[in-house]
Order: C-alpha cells, then structure tokens, then sequence
C-alpha cells in the first residue's frame, strides 16, 4: 500500500509528487496523458511569475517560498526553469491591478518603480500603453517554462522512488477507514492518502466540486516581432495590462518562439475538457491580434504558432486547496483561475504537509473549501 496516491502530473501534480517523495513517502502518480503534455493548463513555453501580487496580500509569502523551491529545483534538475525580465502591471490610475500591486510592494518592502505611459515606452519602447495608463515595474518578475518545470518535478520524484505512470486514466475511487481506493484503466491501487491534482477534470473526479470549478477555454498567440530587439529578454519585462480590449498578459521572445500574448479570460467559453475545441479559430487570432496592434504594434509580425489550454476558475477566482468535504484522507488542489502555475513549486509542498501531517505552516485559509456551498459525498 502507498502512502499516497497523486491523480494528475501536471504543474501542480509533479510537484506534489515531488514533494511526497523528498520526505521519504512511497508515491504513486497517475497521469491520464503524457508527462509532460499539451492537453490541461501547463504547457505552452512559458508562464509568468511574479512577487508584486495584486489579486490579494496573502499570495505574496506563498510566491516568495515559489521562488525559493524553483531555485533549489534549477540547483538539483542541474536545468534553468526561471527567467527573470521584471514584470509591468498596468492600466488606469485606479484599475485593481496597478493599486494592488503599489500596495504588495509597500506592504512587503519589494522593489518598483512607478511610471506614467511614456516613462514605460522610453525604458521599454516594445510598450505602447493608453496615454492616462500606470505601470507598477518589479524587477523581479519574469517567467518559468512549464514543460521543463514538470519534467523536473517527475525526473527527480522518480530519481526518489515514486512510482509515474503516464497513460493510466482514473476511473473511479474511494475512501474511508484510513485508506483509498484507486481504479485506473490498467488496474486498482491502495493508499493511505489520495492527493487530486487533475485540473479541469477535477470536478469529473470529485463530483461535490464541481459546481466550484469551471473549465474555461483559453488562448496564446506568438508572434514574430518587426523589431525583434525590443522583445528579447533583457529588453521587455512581462506584463498583466487591464487595457480596452484586454486585460492582455504576454512573455517576450525566447528559445525562437516569439512574443506571445494572451487575453486574460480569452472568450469566456465554458467547456468540457474531454470535448473543447482546441483548434485555433479565425476569431481567436483576430481578438489577439487586436490586443498586438493596439499595445505592441512592434510585435505585429506573422503569426508564429497559437495553442490552446484551460483555466480552471473558482467562483472567487482564488484557488481551492484544502481536505475534500467530509473526506479526511483526501486532499484537492484545483481552481488556479489562470494564475497557478507560478506557485506549483509550494503547492506541491503544501499537498505533501496535508497528505503525510494533516496540515501545514503555510496560510491557506484564503483557499479553503468553506467558503463555498459544497456538501460532503
């Protein structure tokens, strides 16, 4: 019997598994696609980090402890995982995202500048912001490459002895009397914790949530810059802009796959992970390419690659990590809202502290399950 059991070796997943393992416990880690794959939330080359955290002060700590584990992953997986540029949080004067992120930086001694439209565009001339526009710039923002974050995650779990397998779809599972259950499409595994880290199809594996999580369809595009000097690393910070049209989050160049961009929330389309579209569509890249033109006109070169993925939201667009409702043997992690992947390194912490200790030092009471409607199974 293992220790435990972890569903989904995405982000969040790999480093649960990762974690688990460190401390000694015996990990088995079912992945219904490939490690790493293109098909959830934790693909496509890039996605930021950042310290100067405007969406609430509790995330600040959980980031700064993010940066720490993905620094002694780099040491150990001997690969880079995270490449800082400095981060631009932008919009009007009063937009949620300026004023949050003004704030994390007085409230936690972080470094920024503050600078009006033309300031942004003179320091950083691939930015073209609304001429009444504000930009928080934190130089210690920047960006981790997801697939090689997994990779690292599940290599050195593996390297610990935890038991990966790819291919090995979930088909159902309990728990109770300090052990849990597992059906896969290739056989049935015992535990004594069962950690859910399965993304958008959480709410498929664990019923009670899924009225508090909604996959959503999302969109990136890479472009191939007309001044491809503006957009390179040391030159163009990554961004969160709440502009018209937007909000737009974007990565500059690297490893030649172009400026990429996204809008946050893309089209609001709700879907089934099994059945999305995952085509590029017409009108994707128009609403992209309206976010390039209008913001980076610089950038507005042929159209490199676009990919899909999924956000997974919460109704408060926190996410949810605690014990599932009525279930003391098992823990869930889910509903990163789009803004997770930065913080897979502590999260994968925090589930090994839930699964082998019960709880754990970090502050989580913002992402409790309490504060929804959501009755025990």
């Amino acid at each position: 019997m293992y220790d435990a059991i972890v569903v989904g070796v995405g982000g969040m997943g790999s480093a649960a598994a990762y974690h688990l393992a460190a401390r000694g416990a015996t990990v088995l880690a079912l992945e219904q696609f490939d490690i790493p794959n293109d098909l959830g939330s934790s693909h496509g080359l890039s996605r930021i980090i950042r310290l100067a955290y405007w969406e609430h002060p509790a995330y600040v700590p959980l980031v700064r402890r993010a940066y720490a584990l993905w620094g002694a992953l780099e040491a150990e997986a001997g690969d880079p995982l995270l490449v800082v540029t400095g981060s631009i949080d932008a919009g009007p004067p009063r937009s949620p995202n300026v004023e949050g992120a003004r704030a994390a930086c007085t409230t936690f001694g972080l470094p920024y500048d503050e600078l009006d439209s033309p300031a942004v565009a003179a320091r950083f001339p691939g930015y073209r912001l609304p001429p009444d526009g504000v930009a928080i710039f934190q130089p210690d923002g920047g960006f981790l490459r997801p697939e090689a974050c997994i990779s690292a995650h599940a290599s050195l779990a593996r390297r610990r002895g935890a038991d990966l397998r790819p291919r090995e779809r979930v088909v159902e599972w309990t728990a109770g009397d300090g052990r849990v259950r597992v059906r896969t499409s290739a056989g049935e595994h015992t535990a004594k914790r069962l950690v859910l880290a399965a993304g958008a199809w959480t709410g498929s594996i664990l019923a009670s949530l899924a009225p508090a999580l909604t996959p959503e369809r999302q969109v990136m595009l890479w472009t191939q810059p007309l001044r491809p000097e503006r957009f390179e690393i040391d030159s163009f910070p990554v961004f969160y802009i709440d502009v018209p049209g937007g909000p737009f989050y974007g990565v500059p160049s690297h490893e030649g796959a172009g400026f990429k961009i996204g809008r946050y929330h893309h089209r609001r389309e709700r879907v089934d992970p099994d059945s999305m579209d995952r085509a590029c569509r017409e009108e994707d890249e128009h609403l992209l390419r309206e976010g390039v033109r209008r913001y980076f006109p610089d950038a507005d070169g042929p159209t490199l690659a676009m990919k899909t993925c999924l956000f997974t939201n919460s109704p408060d667009e926190h996410f949810v990590i605690d014990r599932a409702p009525g279930l003391r043997d098992v823990c869930v992690a889910a509903g990163f809202s789009g803004h997770g992947f930065k913080f897979c390194s502590v999260v994968g912490e925090i589930l090994a502290d839930l699964a082998l200790d019960g709880g754990t030092r970090h502050d989580i009471s913002l992402f409790s399950l309490a504060r929804f409607p959501i009755a025990s199974p």
